[in-house]
């Protein structure tokens, strides 16, 4: 358990080496024996990944941060409650107070929670070696299930997420097997700009557990786009998004039942978003 980034750099030169936040997750997969490294390396004790910090127009969440801290911080709150709404909705308290969101990301699944409220906010990854730091747009990092941009040498420090203001409402639901504690079968985050004559100005949509990696459709935004919120307009846009996801069987759900429900989640937004008296600050 390296207390500082200079003492962790040449334990991660060491050969089948596997680094981890929180470990809710990595402790699932070792159990099933999908991995046994030689060397696992604990990141909690990095005071460089914790925290939440306002940069004006940007929030950076630094990786180790756990899920019950974003949950209870006031920025989170009141500038991206769709993230506040997903992280709600994982695990149990002790998931959330052992969890983190770096954790979540790079796990790369795709009914990882924080994952389609990200892709809508248009988060970037920060991610750091020894010798270099870089930034990804989080649609980049998520290659495939499982599967990310890291490089050997590299951790993930933090995320970057823009407070996107001219997007008034904001919406996250997911579907599982039961209320609490359970994997999205489908999942949809939503940033919406809405005028007060109900017009949707402009729209970001993102669901989680209906493709290998989180699906964005900008031919479902079009549909939205420039038109009132309402069920027949709705409807004309879950029919698109039908066709654009591509979900698979598995033990949880059928792919059908899953392309069903990723429609049916758009006309909750009539629902939710525009009887909803929160409007978020600009």
């Amino acid at each position: 358990m390296p207390e500082s980034l200079e003492a962790l750099w040449p334990a991660l030169e060491e050969p089948d080496t596997m680094v981890y936040a929180g470990g809710t997750d990595v402790l699932v997969r070792l159990r099933s024996g999908s991995g046994q490294p030689q060397q696992l390396i604990c990141l909690e004790r990095l005071r460089e990944l914790q925290g939440i910090e306002d940069h004006g127009d940007r929030v950076l969440i630094k990786a180790g941060t756990s899920h019950a801290r974003i949950l209870d911080d006031p920025i989170i709150q009141t500038r991206l409650p769709v993230l506040a709404r997903a992280v709600k909705s994982l695990g149990s308290p002790p998931i959330r107070n052992m969890g983190t969101i770096g954790g979540n990301i790079c796990s790369a699944s795709p009914a990882g929670d924080t994952l389609p409220p990200l892709y809508v906010l248009q988060a970037e990854v920060a991610l750091r070696s020894r010798t270099a730091d870089r930034r990804l747009p989080i649609g980049d990092f998520i290659k495939g299930p499982g599967q990310t941009a890291i490089r050997p040498d590299e951790i993930l420090t933090g995320i970057w997420i823009p407070k996107n203001p001219e997007f008034n409402r904001q919406h996250y639901e997911k579907v599982g097997q039961r209320k609490a504690l359970a994997i999205s079968i489908v999942s949809l985050a939503a940033l919406i700009e809405l005028t007060p004559a109900g017009m949707i100005e402009d729209i970001r949509l993102a669901w989680g557990s209906v493709g290998p990696t989180v699906v964005t459709a900008p031919e479902v935004e079009a549909v939205l786009r420039g038109r009132p919120l309402r069920l027949e307009v709705l409807k004309e846009a879950a029919e698109a998004t039908r066709r654009a996801v591509s979900p698979i069987d598995d033990i949880r759900a059928t792919a059908d039942y899953r392309r069903e429900v990723a429609g049916n989640l758009l006309y909750r937004l009539s629902l939710r978003v525009e009887t909803s008296p929160e409007i978020l600050p600009r």
